[in-house]
């Protein structure tokens, strides 16, 4: 049976991680015959993403799109509905971070972050979840942080959007819970990941790895439909950085 699953923020990090894991997920389970549609900014990390998944057994499609852009953000969505009628899962992974000190923050850092983190994610999740409201089933992750639920103090604004992204899956479950919707937000802490920038070999050695947060994202969608894992909290064993 094909799953139309579509992962954004696809080329790096763990958006990367989890379109691997549900190709590689297509060995293990006869039945299921992923329809990776892999979104990002970058054409060039979505062609070799796709030879990777390909490689395992799944079928890929490639749409590059800016989700800070709202036109850009319906003509993913109006892709997905034209091509395939309908959705199995979607997985808000984009998501950008601008860390400074509170009084170096500007305007463009705001408005950079709240359209991809908030807007762009709103406008997709809203376009998508009709389908599947419409349908009766699908499951979408949310790829939040720690900081959803934990201030930084480098993190003004990017803790403001991802605390808004947690207002939305609280809000949205309500609604998807009538309809047979499975809603997981998933919180990572530190992960090795393009976000980070340049990170020191002893600060990677106690961090997560993108592939730690794709496996339970997998295990969780495999659930029975009966069953929904609301939350996904992962940290390093040694706690925030």
């Amino acid at each position: 049976m094909k799953h139309i699953i579509l992962i954004t923020g696809a080329g790096k990090g763990i958006g990367r991680a989890i379109a691997l894991e549900f190709a590689k997920a297509a060995k293990y389970n006869p039945d299921f015959k992923p329809v990776l549609v892999l979104s990002s900014r970058t054409r060039s990390d979505l062609d070799a993403l796709a030879r990777e998944c390909q490689a395992e057994g799944a079928e890929t499609d490639i749409i590059t799109a800016d989700l800070s852009k709202i036109d850009e953000v319906l003509q993913l969505a109006d892709h997905i509905i034209n091509r395939y009628g309908t959705i199995d899962c979607l997985v808000n992974n984009a998501g950008v971070g601008r860390f400074k000190p509170l009084e170096e923050l500007t305007e463009e850092d705001f408005d950079v972050t709240m359209n991809t983190n908030l807007k762009g994610t709103f406008f997709l999740t809203q376009a998508l979840f009709a389908s599947m409201q419409k349908r009766g089933s699908g499951h979408i992750f949310f790829i939040t942080s720690v900081a959803a639920e934990k201030a930084f103090e480098t993190s003004s604004i990017y803790s403001m959007s991802k605390f808004g992204q947690r207002g939305l899956v609280e809000a949205l479950r309500l609604h998807a819970r009538k309809c047979n919707v499975r809603i997981t937000d998933v919180m990572p802490g530190a992960v090795v990941t393009p976000m980070w920038g340049e990170v020191s070999d002893e600060m990677q050695a106690v961090m997560m790895r993108p592939e730690d947060i794709a496996t339970p994202v997998v295990q969780a969608y495999f659930q029975p439909a009966r069953t929904t894992v609301e939350e996904i909290v992962l940290r390093p064993t040694g706690g925030d950085l």
